[in-house]
């Protein structure tokens, strides 16, 4: 995911995100914050990073509705990303990287990358440890 863009710069990876955080960090934009960046919030992420449990899946709509500690979210294009042999269903918990289409009423994302996490529930109970732990050391 972190290629170049175009125009030769590198792309950034994946910002790691939960569902609350994106939505406000989309919302605020331009606004400024004090304390943050010199008083500018950070750039909105365009890819992102985010886990979840699905809690439904629809397959003529070629999306499912992910539930992590903060919220909802959407993910679409479930038929563009390699599932390997298992099927998304309710009460699995996975990974998901995407491209951020809209935030309004819920973050929506693109499906690039998905990954079951379910056989280690390690990965569930981390997981918003190691997003706050992230933001806190984001200059």
């Amino acid at each position: 995911m972190a290629g170049v863009a175009s125009g030769g710069e590198r792309a950034s990876p994946p910002l790691k995100m939960a569902a609350a955080q994106l939505g406000r960090r989309r919302r605020r934009r331009g606004v400024v914050v004090p304390g943050v960046s010199g008083g500018r919030a950070p750039p909105d992420p365009s890819v992102v990073w985010m886990q979840g449990t699905v809690v439904a899946v629809d397959a003529g709509a070629r999306r499912a509705l992910l539930r992590d500690d903060t919220g909802t979210f959407t993910v679409r294009g479930l038929d563009h990303v390699p599932h390997g042999k298992t099927q998304l269903a309710a009460g699995m918990y996975i990974m998901v990287m995407g491209v951020v289409e809209s935030c309004c009423p819920e973050p929506c994302l693109q499906a690039v990358k998905m990954t079951d996490l379910s056989g280690n529930p390690l990965h569930k109970s981390m997981w918003g440890l190691e997003v706050e732990d992230l933001h806190n050391s984001i200059p």
